[in-house]
């Protein structure tokens, strides 16, 4: 193992145990946190990081971002207030999602109804971008596209149609918008055209049950696919296939996981092929093997039902019903997030715990071996891998 000196670990003390000097507002800025993971130091490591959103429980403007170092095997724990100490309120309320397009990182914050755009590298604020109620966010051709439940966050039985933004990567100007489904959740871009799943969640117990398809360039809705209520995630494998999850109704209706494929070769348009009875709360596609966890709440028995599993995505089979081999599952309370390092298989998972208090991030074999754990920001949820 590759070992640091001296000096670099008297650098690291410095840096955990400083104090930023300029104020927000008269407070102090909360220093960024460091800790030395278990695994070689590794300078050429690819990817070289991955980032991690912790959403922060709603209210409390708690969202925050660290950051697993893979070439000097560091976790970076609450990077952006100190790279940031000017930004009033620091990176908001709810981080819903985080992904990097070219050399920009952009994380959607949701109750702040922003979209925040720092440095990949840096993590140095460039800008935001004023979305409402925005939830999640995808790239194509110099553009992003960003989904929202537009209306105020709040349950109403007449709760308004959502939309998707377009977003200018360039200058950060919203381009164009088309109203989608009720609450629209993830999206996924194929080809021309941009497919968005929709939840309805404001409006329970009538949920929305469609998946919407947008025509990209002239941002037009042009169809709605009848899917199944309360859809939340949606991705697309390299076969063209696109995976879509339902929460149900937590009741009656249980979470289940939907295929949709083109009609014939002939067609563009897709349909639902398969229902697979699986229940997904999130999933991660890595080659052919589909990852996912779900915790299918259940109001009658007041708890979750918590279960894993990989699915072969060219067959549409579950080829595992464990994620976890060494019986390590049992010290994740609220699974939240999940994702796979293209580079080695090592798959990560983060555990809310009681959303109010720190969580955490367990870094398990592609065998299902756990190798490590290390405590996070509050609910740590969404992840993204940095390649440079």
């Amino acid at each position: 193992m590759t070992m640091r000196t001296p000096l670099s670990a008297f650098i690291l003390l410095l840096l955990s145990a400083s104090m930023v000097t300029g104020c927000r507002e008269d407070e102090l800025v909360v220093p960024t946190e460091y800790d030395i993971l278990p695994f070689d130091v590794n300078p050429s490591a690819t990817p070289a990081g991955m980032y991690l959103l912790n959403e922060g429980n709603m209210g409390s403007n708690k969202a925050s971002i660290d950051f697993v170092d893979f070439k000097n095997a560091l976790y970076v724990r609450n990077m952006y207030a100190e790279r940031n100490p000017t930004v009033i309120k620091e990176l908001g309320d709810v981080g819903n999602d985080i992904q990097i397009y070219g050399n920009r990182l952009y994380a959607v914050i949701n109750c702040s109804h922003k979209v925040e755009v720092m440095d990949a590298q840096t993590i140095e604020r460039i800008g935001q971008v004023d979305i409402p109620n925005c939830r999640y966010i995808k790239f194509h051709r110099g553009n992003a596209y960003v989904t929202s439940y537009v209306g105020p966050v709040q349950l109403d039985p007449d709760a308004q149609l959502g939309a998707v933004y377009r977003v200018d990567t360039a200058s950060l100007a919203i381009t164009g918008k088309v109203t989608v489904g009720y609450q629209p959740d993830e999206l996924e871009i194929m080809g021309d055209y941009i497919y968005v799943a929709n939840s309805g969640g404001y409006r329970v117990p009538r949920y929305d049950y469609t998946v919407s398809v947008v025509e990209m360039f002239g941002m037009k809705q042009v169809k709605k696919i009848p899917v199944g209520i309360n859809l939340h995630r949606i991705r697309a494998d390299r076969h063209g296939k696109l995976w879509v999850t339902s929460r149900g109704n937590y009741g009656s209706v249980h979470s289940n996981l939907y295929v949709l494929e083109k009609k014939d070769k002939w067609s563009s348009e897709m349909i639902v092929t398969d229902t697979l009875n699986i229940p997904c709360t999130e999933m991660c596609i890595l080659g052919d093997s589909l990852y996912f966890y779900a915790t299918e709440w259940s109001y009658a028995e007041e708890r979750n039902k918590i279960s894993y599993g990989i699915i072969d995505v060219r067959t549409k089979k579950l080829v595992s019903d464990r994620l976890i081999t060494d019986g390590t599952e049992k010290d994740i309370e609220v699974p939240y997030g999940i994702a796979v390092n293209p580079a080695n298989g090592d798959i990560f998972l983060t555990d809310a715990k009681n959303y109010v208090s720190s969580g955490a991030l367990h870094c398990y074999s592609r065998e299902g071996k756990k190798k490590w754990s290390v405590r996070t920001g509050d609910i740590p949820a969404h992840i993204v891998f940095l390649n440079k």
